[in-house]
């Protein structure tokens, strides 16, 4: 737990970590505002946490690469498509553990939001780590 506290505190230390944050409530603001929309219209649970994430994957690659990871983001070519690559394959371990979640969640009869809320953060600090760690490591690392 302390270790954690730590690394947590370090990383608050790092802008990169705290523009990622602010990148992810942007992309969270899309995601939950589609799936609480999707819900209202009578979408089914998973499937409307699906789309969310979806939508909110668009948002995040925008805000990632534009103002998170800008000094990593490789200028083109084939280092560039395999850094989308490496991206796009981040944001689907997200997606799955978020639907797995609400899924499961959902039909164990809990709410649904509340499921996301737990779904969000896990997806949070896998994405994060996945991203900053592979998708857009510096060269030298």
């Amino acid at each position: 737990m302390f270790v954690s506290a730590t690394l947590f505190l370090a990383q608050l230390r790092d802008r990169r970590f705290i523009r990622y944050v602010l990148a992810s409530v942007g992309a969270l603001a899309v995601d939950v505002g589609s799936f609480l929309a999707l819900l209202a219209l009578g979408v089914a649970a998973a499937p409307a946490s699906a789309i969310g994430y979806s939508l909110g994957i668009v948002a995040h690659w925008l805000m990632s690469s534009r103002a998170v990871f800008h000094e990593t983001v490789a200028e083109s070519g084939m280092a560039r498509t395999r850094q989308k690559a490496l991206f796009v394959i981040s944001a689907l371990i997200g997606l799955a553990l978020t639907t797995a979640i609400v899924g499961v969640a959902d039909w164990s009869g809990f709410d649904p939001r509340i499921a996301k809320a737990l779904a969000i953060m896990v997806s949070f600090l896998v994405t994060w780590l996945i991203r900053s760690r592979i998708v857009f490591r510096s060269e030298g690392e």
